[in-house]
């Protein structure tokens, strides 16, 4: 019961903190047209984020790490990040005849996603 508590708090963290990202994007950028950046920003530094805090804890692996660790990872990564969101927006680009910007959205999250989380990785290790 206190695991599920501490992911919980995470993730209302990480989900509060994506919504003031929407937020403060909207306010400085205005409203996104074409390329979703609010989304794609919060999956990019969430993806550096898991990195780091993955190496952190593959370094010091102990059982008294285990609750930070849902904290961060499960539950403020969790909450921060959004794949069923940059799949709608993926699948609203195509139905707006924006497939370049789709393909580009997709290839760009996926790539830099996984090359941050290995750089933050391994920068950390």
């Amino acid at each position: 019961m206190k695991n599920i508590l501490i992911v919980g708090f995470g993730g209302a963290i990480g989900s509060i903190a994506r919504y003031l990202v929407s937020l403060a994007y909207t306010k400085f950028q205005g409203t996104p047209q074409g390329f979703p950046y609010p989304t794609f920003i919060v999956n990019i530094v969430g993806c550096m984020l898991i990195g780091l805090f993955m190496a952190h804890f593959t370094k010091h692996q102990t059982i008294e790490n285990e609750p930070l660790k849902f904290f961060l990872v499960t539950g403020i990564c969790g909450g921060f990040t959004t794949f069923s969101t940059f799949s709608f927006e993926s699948f609203q680009l195509i139905q707006n005849q924006q497939s370049t910007t789709a393909i580009i959205y997709v290839l760009a999250s996926v790539i830099l996603g996984v090359t941050l989380t290995f750089v933050s990785y391994s920068l950390y290790k």
